[in-house]
């Protein structure tokens, strides 16, 4: 027997109902996430402080948010490789060691983002 599928109201509220289940896990098992987390804490008064506009503001908060998506991302990518077996792969490696480059490279975006706003700050 094949399950109907959630439509309207009931869809959004299962689909947000997974994602705080989401957000428990990765703050349970990713220390990395809380890390990110404690600096997005950081970030938003920081920004209100350093920022000219409301629009940079956004800006500086939302380069720490994307920090945090492809952690989560990352962190997927992990569990799927993980699940598949515990043995060593390659292509296992790869996937992992890819995923570990997105967080790097989405960190070091935002460092030059705050860098940059850093530097407009005192030039200005």
């Amino acid at each position: 027997m094949q399950k109907t599928p959630l439509k309207g109201l009931a869809r959004l509220r299962a689909a947000f109902v997974n994602s705080m289940t989401g957000l428990r896990d990765v703050w349970r098992n990713e220390e990395a996430f809380r890390l990110e987390a404690a600096a997005l804490m950081l970030a938003v008064p920081a920004a209100v402080w350093l920022a000219d506009s409301v629009f940079q503001g956004a800006i500086l908060v939302a380069s720490v948010l994307l920090v945090m998506i492809v952690e989560v991302l990352n962190t997927a990518v992990e569990a799927v490789v993980d699940r598949i077996g515990p043995e060593r792969h390659e292509l296992s490696r790869i996937a992992k060691d890819l995923g570990s480059l997105a967080v790097l490279l989405a960190s070091v975006l935002a460092a030059m983002v705050w860098l940059a706003a850093l530097v407009d700050g005192l030039l200005a």
